[in-house]
């Protein structure tokens, strides 16, 4: 598991003109853009996201394998969509999510929104409420004028002020009206696509009702024009009365299932919290196959390294074909300094698992940090092959350029690094490395149109 801070890439600003306007963006994705996030990388959980999200998207008529799965470092309860291609999901919607059924339900609402074209619709709902704002504005501005020819700009006339203000007031309530119906229209669609899997509803009435406990002394207080999403309890109400209609509503998750997303709540547990937390949730008397993997987990990570390999190994003896475990043991033993050694059940999990590209880049990485001739050549080829089935694996383009640098190819080394800093979102950086790398690349060349392709690109402006 992998950890990264970087700038909200994903969304594009919508460029507004007056400050009330600025305020109706804010509301959107669009207002994101300058807050930073904490991303997670993990081969087990991204892949077990996308077996609950590929058979909805089937169901929504949106190709498998379409939407990506991005996990964000926040443990409060949330997930959204940004650009139509990426379902952003809160590690906190996963640890709070007792079954998998409850998870599955909030990925189908944001099918809905992907299904439905909801952020380009917004888009233009931003474009509609700006125009809005900016007439409000100048007739208000029209009003002072007229005030002040008529030497009353002194007392700031009611009128003239009420002028001034309906207009992005006016703005801002049909944008939150737009996003209300948004928000009950992907509920709707939500149920269809788990009714289509042949998935309970339930979940998703679950998280709903829980979320609207939680915020039901602040409900009671709100505005229904003032919010962008429907009411707590009349979202709840809604749900219930269609979900409960569902033939499939006593549909239970399949045991193997439970078991998997019981396996990713005790990973992201115990990588995310302290050893106290992690000692109250999965006591020594638990014996469950998640407790034991979270027990390995804060074993290795509080500096236990041998008891993590025992704890590890008992694991891979009950289940050898779990590239997971392997995985985490070649972690655990190339975090320790022990890379040769890790190079071994890190062959062994991309064996088992041969399409996961994080676990070929971390084999790549215990390759790069055993050093020899031999190694590095092989380093470059997993590492070139895991950046070729993830090309947003920043991590794998870093490695990629040290192995590079270290069999003295310079420009794959500055192709790999501009590559990497064009993932995180560094394009100044990433056009500096591929303008370096160009001269050093045969003309013509794959690799040689890559980083010109990269020197030329510009940043993206808003609309």
């Amino acid at each position: 598991m992998t950890h990264r801070t970087r700038p909200f890439a994903f969304a594009r600003a919508v460029s507004l003109i007056t400050a009330a306007a600025v305020l109706v963006a804010s509301l959107g994705p669009a207002g994101a853009q300058h807050r930073r996030m904490s991303f997670i990388r993990d081969a087990e959980i991204e892949q077990l996201l996308r077996d609950y999200l590929d058979p909805l998207l089937g169901a929504a008529g949106l190709r498998k394998g379409f939407v990506r799965v991005v996990l964000v470092a926040d443990r409060s309860f949330n997930a959204f969509v940004a650009d139509g291609k990426r379902v952003f999901v809160n590690t906190g919607a996963i640890m709070d999510s007792t079954t998998p059924n409850q998870l599955i339900g909030v990925l189908a609402h944001e099918t809905g929104h992907i299904a439905g074209g909801h952020l380009a619709r917004l888009r233009a709902e931003i474009d509609k409420a700006t125009a809005i704002a900016i007439i409000g504005t100048l007739l208000g501005g029209a009003a002072l004028i007229g005030s002040a020819r008529s030497g009353q700009v002194g007392t700031t006339p009611t009128g003239a002020y009420g002028a001034l203000t309906a207009g992005p007031e006016l703005a801002r309530r049909s944008l939150l009206a737009y996003q209300r119906g948004e928000e009950q229209a992907a509920d709707r669609a939500a149920i269809t696509f788990l009714e289509r899997t042949q998935q309970s509803p339930r979940g998703m009435l679950e998280t709903f009702e829980r979320m609207a406990g939680d915020s039901l002394f602040a409900a009671s207080r709100m505005d229904r024009y003032l919010v962008s999403h429907p009411l707590p309890q009349e979202r709840v109400a809604g749900l219930r009365e269609v979900a409960t209609k569902s033939p499939f509503f006593a549909a239970k998750d399949p045991p193997a299932r439970q078991a998997r997303h019981d396996m990713i709540r005790a990973k992201l547990f115990a990588f995310t919290g302290d050893a106290g937390e992690i000692s109250r949730r999965y006591p020594a008397r638990d014996t469950s196959l998640a407790a034991r993997y979270a027990r390995a987990i804060i074993d290795y990570r509080f500096g236990r390294p041998d008891a993590a390999l025992r704890a590890i190994d008992a694991l891979i003896a009950e289940q050898p074909r779990n590239p997971y475990f392997w995985e985490l043991k070649g972690q655990a033993l190339l975090e320790a300094g022990r890379a040769a050694e890790a190079v071994a059940p890190l062959r062994r999990a991309v064996a088992i698992a041969p399409n996961q590209p994080l676990i070929r880049t971390m084999l790549g990485h215990a390759l790069l940090a055993q050093g020899t001739p031999q190694s590095l050549d092989e380093a470059v080829r997993e590492l070139t092959n895991a950046t070729a089935r993830d090309p947003d694996n920043y991590e794998g383009f870093r490695y990629l350029s040290q192995a590079h640098a270290r069999r003295g190819d310079e420009g794959n080394a500055a192709l790999a690094a501009a590559r990497e800093a064009l993932v995180i979102g560094q394009v100044q950086d990433a056009r500096r490395f591929a303008s370096r790398a160009m001269p050093l690349l045969q003309p013509g060349s794959p690799a040689y149109l890559a980083a010109r392709d990269i020197a030329e690109a510009r940043p993206e402006r808003s609309p």
